[in-house]
C-alpha cells in the first residue's frame, strides 16, 4: 500500500511547528494567550504529518488573492 503524503496536496498550504521562542515572540507580538489562537486537533492528518504535538503553535502560509500571502497561527489541541 502506498501512502499519500496530504502536505503535497495541491489544496493544502505550507503548515509548520513554530519552535518555542518563536511561537513566545508571536504570542507576545498579538497579545494573546495560545487558547485564545485558532484550533488545531493533534488528530488532523497535517498536524500528525509535520509532528505537531499538543500546546505547540503552528504557523499556516497560504496564497491569497488580495493579500499575497496570508499567514495564520494555531494552537495544537486534543482530538
Amino acid at each position: 500500500m502506498v501512502e499519500f503524503d496530504v502536505r503535497r496536496h495541491v489544496l493544502v498550504p505550507k503548515h509548520e511547528v513554530m519552535p518555542p521562542e518563536k511561537a513566545r515572540e508571536i504570542l507576545e507580538k498579538f497579545r494573546v494567550s495560545p487558547h485564545q489562537l485558532p484550533l488545531v486537533k493533534a488528530s488532523d492528518p497535517v498536524a500528525k504529518a509535520i509532528g505537531a504535538k499538543l500546546g505547540d503553535i503552528v504557523k499556516i502560509t497560504r496564497d491569497s488573492l488580495t493579500a499575497g500571502k496570508a499567514i495564520i497561527y494555531r494552537y495544537v489541541t486534543e482530538g
